[in-house]
């Protein structure tokens, strides 16, 4: 893809917005969280990149389909029934306590029986989400172009996520943080994770880091675009001195982890070559210093469409 299909983003001068957002998809990422079976790492509960802005999938409640999708198209989040029935609520400024009532509101009238822990997880602040009645602005522009970030990002950590044929997640966005992530496992059991995420209890990440893995994504923080990022867990002695790809790309050593500035990717000649480049070289850094058995779990070159032969 062109350079010029990753939108440059402002996301520092819609921090308000993009905040009231964070808050919105934990609102709507605790329903799946309550409806949904536990998968292993917590798979049940992310949302993911659509065709219009991010959505739960489809999620049962009792003999029913619900899906909830945030619409950054039309700004609405809408909610759908297996039954026909929908609603919908209005993206726009407003407190975060509107917006809770509203979605559960329109849940409630979907028939869909649903209680989440109503507070914040993984921020520092969690003020309950009824009493969070300070009014915030809503830039829809910022949002739009936020979403068609994440469309060419999905895009790009699909592609390296086909690399890959042992244990690997899908590309998902996690609400907790609010970043779109896809992670590789080596296969075996990891140390106990020491947490310490705020208002998170620590056996949520000792179960989502219960085996190893190199974890790659994006996060819509760091730098004014947001930030590319690479970790491994455990990390192997030596991983933060390891050179990676491309130049722009540095080891963070407050948050242990690589990081790649947004901007950099969107304005490289190649953006797609240059971003799988980073998450290429991290996992190979990770992989290599941590002994994984890279022949038993890396596809090896997949044939064109063009060299599958026509059936029926």
């Amino acid at each position: 893809m062109a350079a010029s299909d990753w939108p440059e983003l402002a996301l520092a001068e819609a921090q308000e917005t993009m905040d009231a957002l964070h808050l919105w998809t934990q609102i709507v990422g605790k329903v799946r969280l309550e409806l949904e079976p536990m998968v292993n790492q917590w798979w049940q509960v992310p949302l993911y990149v659509s065709a219009r802005g991010l959505t739960t999938s489809l999620m049962h409640s009792g003999g029913h389909g619900l899906e909830m999708e945030f619409d950054f198209v039309a700004h609405r989040l809408e909610v759908r029934s297996t039954e026909g029935a929908t609603r919908h609520v209005v993206l726009g400024p407003g407190s975060v306590a509107d917006f809770y009532a509203a979605t559960m509101a329109a849940l409630a009238e979907l028939g869909a029986d649903v209680r989440i822990y109503p507070r914040p997880v993984e921020m520092a602040e969690d003020v309950p989400f009824t009493d969070d009645t300070t009014p915030r602005p809503y830039d829809a522009r910022a949002v739009h172009r936020f979403w068609l970030a994440l469309v060419q990002s999905e895009r790009v950590m699909r592609l390296f996520r086909a690399r890959f044929q042992g244990k690997v997640s899908p590309v998902h966005f996690f609400w907790g943080a609010g970043d779109l992530a896809v992670t590789r496992f080596s296969g075996r059991t990891a140390p106990r994770h020491r947490s310490g995420v705020p208002n998170c209890p620590d056996w949520v990440q000792q179960m989502a880091y219960s085996h190893e893995v190199s974890s790659c994504g994006y996060w819509p923080g760091g730098s004014d675009e947001g930030t590319f990022y690479a970790y491994a867990y455990p990390e192997p002695a030596g991983f933060a001195d390891r050179p990676v790809d491309p130049d722009a790309a540095s080891y963070d050593r407050r948050l242990g982890e690589f990081v790649l500035p947004y901007a950099e990717v969107r304005k490289a000649a190649d953006p797609d070559a240059t971003l799988l480049s980073f998450f290429q070289s991290t996992y190979e850094a990770a992989a290599d210093l941590a002994g994984w058995d890279r022949a038993a779990l890396e596809m090896g070159q997949a044939p064109s469409l063009g060299d599958v032969p026509a059936t029926g």
